[in-house]
């Protein structure tokens, strides 16, 4: 997970970073609907000693880095997407997030959602995915649910969670040797069985969600609205974007 400062919040040259400061993050759930035991999820394990979410399993996701607004995709998010993205949000934002999810996606779990393309000098956050011969794609990133962490709590962010299918992965499902070690225990874990898990309570929100819209065996596709949970004021409010 990146952590750096929100690209579209301003701040002090000189100024320390504020860590409970609402930051801009993205999240990315990968399913499989290849086994007999119905769709899995990939998801791992946060560490005993993590400042947000500790011993929780999770899906692969972080904070926006700096950077991300000027990577260049290889293809651009669904029209629906962006639209629903840039709602209540700094311009240009939604490309920004997809590239978040994708090098958090390679980052914690060494997977590739890219097309093959040549890169002009990449950031160092990105030499790796670079090397491997893959611009990120975001056609495939479909945006289902977005949360603000509660104020109180020691990480806040402002997180979109997008769904994509494992077919659109460049990289093989299983081979999970390219990942970072911020997750642990990483595995395919079937939706039927994810709750008996140790799940943050937003984690088992979205997980409902998304098996409400595979519970069609249609490609998946922009959900008819997404539903955001809105912590940014002094109450919590559930709202859908449409």
């Amino acid at each position: 997970m990146t952590t750096t400062a929100d690209p579209a919040a301003s701040a002090g040259a000189t100024a320390a970073p504020d860590k409970s400061a609402l930051r801009h993050a993205a999240t990315v759930l990968v399913v499989r609907r290849d086994g007999p035991e119905g769709p899995r999820v990939l998801m791992g394990m946060r560490g005993a000693g993590a400042a947000f979410m500790p011993s929780k399993y999770v899906f692969p996701g972080g904070a926006l880095d700096a950077a991300d607004a000027e990577i260049p995709l290889a293809t651009a998010l669904n029209p629906i997407c962006a639209r629903r993205l840039a709602q209540e949000a700094p311009a240009g934002l939604g490309p920004a997030l997809a590239a978040a999810a994708v090098r958090e996606l390679w980052e914690e779990t060494g997977q590739i959602l890219g097309q093959r393309a040549p890169w002009p000098a990449p950031p160092a956050d990105w030499a790796g995915f670079a090397e491997a011969g893959f611009r990120p794609a975001a056609a495939p990133l479909t945006f289902v649910f977005r949360a603000i962490t509660p104020p109180g709590r020691p990480r806040r962010f402002d997180a979109r969670f997008f769904l994509i299918d494992a077919v659109d992965l460049a990289s093989d499902p299983e081979d999970f040797t390219r990942a970072c070690d911020e997750l642990s225990h990483l595995h395919w874990v079937p939706m039927a069985q994810a709750r008996a898990l140790n799940l943050p309570f937003i984690t088992e929100v979205v997980l409902a969600e998304v098996q409400a819209l595979l519970a069609s065996p249609e490609p998946i596709a922009p959900p008819q609205s997404v539903p955001f949970f809105d912590n940014s004021g002094p109450r919590s409010v559930f709202r859908r974007l449409a």
